[in-house]
């Protein structure tokens, strides 16, 4: 049976949304992506983006017939999703340390510059941004969300797959999501 609403898979960039994606779709939800940014040494096993969410507010067809399949967006992005669907969020939650930290990494390895914000300050915005998404998301009856901390789904994936499978109504393979985390991907550890 396919399910009435939309899977998204969201967060802050870098808080695990990738691995998120490829435990959905391993536990059986087809993805909207179209593999236009490829695997490499900052996510190995690939982004699983869908470019077309980024011009939601402007163009939002690509949500005809999307019920039942997972995306990937940026949190800032949910913003612009139309009230008239049904979605289901799987938010990351991650060390904002971890996050900044993976970030300046891979901007580095990109041959750019790290944020030239302060490393706090950035916390303190993430966290302001956070704190006005979560308000925001509250009063829209049209989204459910789950959080899932990027740390428990590294170092004991059952119970959030289990979690996770109760939230979309038992549509996922618990045993093969749990087969695909992969704790070695776990990098930038704020410990």
């Amino acid at each position: 049976m396919t399910a009435s609403y939309l899977t998204i898979v969201s967060g802050l960039p870098r808080s695990g949304t990738s691995m998120m994606m490829q435990v959905l779709c391993a536990g059986g939800l087809e993805a909207l992506v179209d593999h236009q940014r490829k695997a490499d040494q900052d996510n190995p096993r690939g982004y699983f983006e869908f470019e077309a969410v980024k011009k939601t507010k402007q163009d939002p067809s690509w949500l005809m017939g999307s019920h039942g399949k997972v995306v990937k967006m940026v949190y800032r992005l949910l913003y612009d999703l139309p009230r008239e669907y049904e979605y289901r969020v799987v938010f990351l939650r991650r060390d904002l340390k971890e996050v900044l930290a993976s970030q300046n990494k891979m901007l580095q390895r990109l041959g750019k510059n790290p944020t030239p914000v302060p490393e706090d300050q950035m916390e303190d915005l993430f966290r302001k941004q956070l704190a006005d998404f979560d308000r925001w998301i509250a009063g829209r009856r049209n989204f459910s969300i789950l959080n899932v901390e990027y740390k428990k789904m590294v170092s004991d994936p059952r119970p959030q797959c289990e979690q996770i499978n109760r939230f979309l109504d038992g549509r996922v393979n618990v045993e093969t999501m749990v087969s695909v985390v992969d704790p070695n991907l776990y990098r930038n550890r704020n410990e």
